[in-house]
């Protein structure tokens, strides 16, 4: 017999977290549990706020009708709900039919900034590739491209992912790039969204030889239509985060597809809890096994929920600690 449960979740954030100029003060979401016999499986339902076209009230009917249709039917109908919606549903019900594998790519491109020498013991740890994340753009570019260029000769086996959340104008991301060694550009795995306009990160790729791979782009192009990943040319990447481009099913598809073109497919976090991101962790190694996924969040977060990320030693809540908002009959 197939039941459901909804949960709604409070878990308060570090003091540092800003999200296009404000500042996040506790991350709120659902985490729906549906239950057929013994069988388990529960998702995620966290808008990202001023990233998701949907809100968290919004979803509230969308994701009761949709879970009514669930119990009715075993089935949901997946292309017509919101990306934050079809991602959960779909991993819940992943999870229930035991398609989604236990194991998990827990190891995450750690977030670095300052003194070189302290991001050495955490590479240390990671096995395959030393990879890094520096977000760029907060500050002047002449700085980023120096903190950039000290990390790439400070530390040889060393690559970076770099996030400028098109915070650059073209002339402002060459001058970053004007101040990075063009001998350590190769180890720069990617750049994302370096301008503006997506046209001029194109120009600034071409010019510099520095790769860059397309975030907000993807995110963008996904709803239309007649999207085709064809089109979003230049990348070498792709950041591809589920609670912002929809279903499993469609993630999947999404990363078959920049195989089949010669783009690196990147699993990314949208800040979900711990439970959220250890399945995004677990999609990974199933998906993308030779790629480590940005899944650094964690640290963001004052309290983790239901399921713990390995070696992360925040509280733990469970979900019966937060709201039941609705269950079926």
């Amino acid at each position: 017999m197939r039941s459901v449960k909804l949960y709604l979740y409070q878990l308060p954030m570090d003091s540092g977290v800003i999200l296009r100029d404000e500042k996040l003060t506790e991350r709120v979401g659902y985490v729906v549990e549906l239950n057929d016999g013994s069988r388990q499986g529960r998702g995620e339902i966290a808008p990202l706020p001023g990233f998701s076209h949907e809100s968290l009230d919004s979803l509230y009917q969308v994701v009761i009708d949709a879970c009514k249709s669930w119990v009715a039917t075993g089935e949901f109908h997946l292309t017509e709900l919101p990306a934050s919606a079809a991602f959960g549903l779909s991993i819940a019900q992943m999870e229930l039919s035991g398609l989604l594998p236990d194991e998990g790519n827990y190891q995450a491109a750690p977030l670095c900034a300052g003194d070189p020498d302290e991001l050495l013991p955490v590479l240390e740890k990671m096995t395959g590739g030393k990879v890094a994340k520096i977000k760029v753009g907060l500050y002047e570019p002449i700085r980023d491209g120096m903190i950039v260029n000290l990390f790439l000769e400070s530390i040889p086996e060393l690559k970076l992912r770099l996030d400028a959340n098109r915070a650059w104008t073209l002339d402002k991301a060459r001058k970053f790039a004007d101040y990075i060694a063009p001998s350590l550009r190769r180890r720069i795995s990617f750049l994302e969204e370096p301008c503006q306009q997506p046209s001029d990160s194109l120009t600034f790729a071409i010019e510099t030889g520095i790769a860059i791979a397309w975030d907000e782009t993807l995110q963008d192009a996904v709803k239309k239509p007649d999207f085709r990943l064809e089109d979003l040319t230049g990348a070498k990447s792709v950041v591809i985060k589920p609670t912002l481009i929809g279903s499993v099913e469609s993630c999947i598809a999404l990363i078959e597809k920049a195989h089949a073109l010669g783009i690196r497919p990147v699993l990314s976090s949208s800040l979900e809890s711990s439970l959220g991101l250890t399945q995004i962790a677990r999609l990974a190694a199933w998906q993308t096994p030779m790629v480590t996924p940005g899944l650094d969040t964690i640290g963001l977060f004052q309290r983790q929920l239901e399921v713990a990320w390995p070696g992360c030693e925040l509280p733990l809540d469970t979900l019966q600690a937060h709201s039941l908002i609705w269950q079926s009959k």
